[in-house]
C-alpha cells in the first residue's frame, strides 16, 4: 500500500467481529472518533510522566503527536502505534538534573541531552536490526516468550491505577463504577458503540461520578474552571537540551529498555493482527529513536510505544495505522491549544484509573492469548519455568541496578525471559 492510501472498509466490516487491519481504515468520521479513543488512552500517562520529572506537559503533548508522525513515515504507515512518554526515563532524568519532585525542572536541559544521546543510541541499534535482520528474533523470542512479555506490559502497570489513581474509599468504588460501565458497552452495546468501548465507558462513568460529587456532594467534584480559564491557543514553553557527560552516560542506557517495550509492542500487534511485522522492527526501532530526539530537542520527553494503546486495539479489533495519524495530530493541536488539554484533564482520576484497568488487563489477556493461538505446551517445564520466573519478574517490578542505571519491570522481565529460553530451551 502507499503510505497514505489505505483500504477503506464500511462500518459494516466491523460486524460479528470483523478486524480492520493495518492497510484499512474506516470511513474518516468513525476513524476520527476511533482517534480521538486513542488519544485519550495515551493522556493520562503522557501528561504524567512529565509532570513527575519537571517537563511541561503541553510540549510533552506536542511532541508525542510528532513523535508519532515521525514513527508512521520512517515504519511506512505499517506499524500501527501510538508513541507517548516513557516512564523508563523517570528515575534517571532525576537523578541527572537533580530535580526536587515539585515545580519546574530547573536542570532540564541537562535531561535533555541525556535523551538525545539516549534516543541516538536507540537509532543505532534500529539500523543494526534493519542490518542484519530478525531471524534471531523467532530463535529468542517463541511464543512462549512473547506472550509472557506481552502479558508482563499489562501486569507491570497493574499497580498504577490500583495504587496511584484513587485515594479513598469512595475514588476507588468510582473506579468500579468506570470498568463497569466499559464492560457494560463491550457487552451489551453493538456495532461502532461497541468498538468504542473505551470513550464511551468513560463518558457515561465521567457522568456518574459527577452526578455523585458535583450534585450529591460525596466526593472531590469535577473542576471545570480550568477549561473556561484556559486559551484556546497558546505556545508551550521550550526549552533547549545541554549536552554534558555524566547525564548522557546516566540516560542513554534506558534504550535497552525502549528496545524491550517497542520489540513486545511488535510481537504483541502481530499476535493481534496476524501480520508479520518482524521486518519492520528495525524501522521501527530508528522511528521511536528519532522521535525520542526530536521530541528532546524542544524540551519533551522521550516516548516509546504505549501499552494503553496496545489495549485499545485488542478491544477494538482495529488496527489501522490511519486512527494513529488522526490521534497523532490531535495531539499536536493539544499542544498548542491549554483548552482541549484542560477538558482531558478535567477527566476525574478515578474514571481514568477504572480505564486503565480495564485496557492494562487487555494486554495482560493480550499475552496470554499468544499462547492459546501458538497451542504452547504447558507440561513441558521449560515453557512452565519460563512463563512463571518472566510473569513474577514483570509484576512484581523486579529491578537490578548497574551503577546508578536501573532495569525494572518490564526490562527485567523481557531479557529475563529470552536469556531464560536461551538458557534451558533448547531440546535435550
Amino acid at each position: 500500500m502507499s503510505m497514505f492510501n489505505w483500504t477503506e472498509r464500511p462500518a459494516s466490516a466491523l460486524d460479528n467481529g470483523g478486524v480492520i487491519a493495518p492497510d484499512e481504515r474506516l470511513p474518516w468520521g468513525h476513524t476520527g472518533v476511533m482517534g480521538i479513543q486513542h488519544l485519550i488512552a495515551m493522556f493520562g500517562a503522557t501528561v504524567l510522566a512529565p509532570i513527575l520529572m519537571g517537563f511541561d506537559p503541553n510540549v510533552a503533548i506536542l511532541m508525542s503527536g510528532i513523535g508519532t508522525l515521525i514513527f508512521f513515515v520512517i515504519t511506512g504507515g505499517k506499524v500501527p502505534s501510538y508513541l507517548g512518554s516513557s516512564f523508563a526515563f523517570i528515575g534517571v532524568v532525576i537523578a541527572a538534573s537533580g530535580y526536587s519532585g515539585s515545580g519546574p525542572n530547573a536542570n532540564i536541559g541537562v535531561a535533555l541531552g541525556g535523551i538525545i544521546a539516549c534516543g541516538a543510541l536507540y537509532t543505532l541499534i534500529g539500523m543494526l536490526v534493519q542490518a542484519i535482520g530478525t531471524g534471531w528474533i523467532e530463535r529468542f523470542m517463541p511464543p512462549i516468550v512473547t506472550g509472557a512479555v506481552v502479558a508482563v506490559i499489562g501486569l507491570n502497570l497493574a499497580g498504577v491505577p490500583i495504587k496511584n489513581m484513587a485515594s479513598n474509599n469512595f475514588e476507588s468504588w468510582m473506579q468500579a463504577v468506570t470498568f463497569l460501565s466499559v464492560a457494560a458497552v463491550a457487552v451489551f452495546t453493538s456495532g461502532m458503540v461497541q468498538r468504542l468501548l473505551i470513550l464511551v465507558g468513560l463518558i457515561v462513568a465521567s457522568i456518574i461520578y459527577a452526578v455523585f460529587t458535583n450534585v450529591l456532594g460525596m466526593g472531590s467534584p469535577i473542576d471545570l474552571s480550568g477549561i473556561a480559564s484556559a486559551a484556546w491557543l497558546g505556545a508551550p514553553s521550550f526549552t533547549a537540551p545541554v549536552f554534558t557527560g555524566p547525564a548522557m552516560l546516566l540516560i542513554a542506557p534506558v534504550a535497552v529498555i525502549l528496545v524491550a517495550e517497542n520489540l513486545g509492542h511488535i510481537k504483541a500487534v502481530t499476535a493481534m493482527t496476524g501480520r508479520n511485522l518482524d521486518p519492520y522492527m528495525g524501522r521501527a526501532f530508528i522511528g521511536d529513536g528519532v522521535a525520542t530526539m526530536i521530541s528532546a530537542s524542544g524540551g519533551g520527553t522521550g516516548v516509546t510505544t504505549y501499552a494503553e494503546n496496545i489495549g485499545v486495539m485488542a478491544a477494538t479489533k482495529i488496527y489501522s495505522t490511519a486512527v494513529f495519524v488522526v490521534a497523532a495530530v490531535m495531539a499536536v493541536v493539544l499542544g498548542f491549544s491549554p483548552k482541549f488539554g484542560a477538558l482531558i484533564q478535567a477527566i476525574p482520576l478515578p474514571v481514568m484509573g477504572g480505564v486503565s484497568i480495564v485496557v492494562f488487563g487487555l494486554i495482560a489477556v493480550a499475552g496470554a492469548k499468544i499462547w492459546v493461538d501458538n497451542k504452547v505446551d504447558f507440561s513441558d517445564n521449560r515453557n512452565l519455568i519460563v512463563a512463571a520466573i518472566t510473569l513474577i519478574l514483570g509484576t512484581g517490578d523486579f529491578t537490578v541496578k548497574f551503577g546508578e542505571f536501573a532495569l525494572g519491570g518490564i526490562g527485567t522481565a523481557t531479557f529475563g525471559a529470552v536469556i531464560l529460553w536461551a538458557l534451558i530451551g533448547k531440546k535435550r
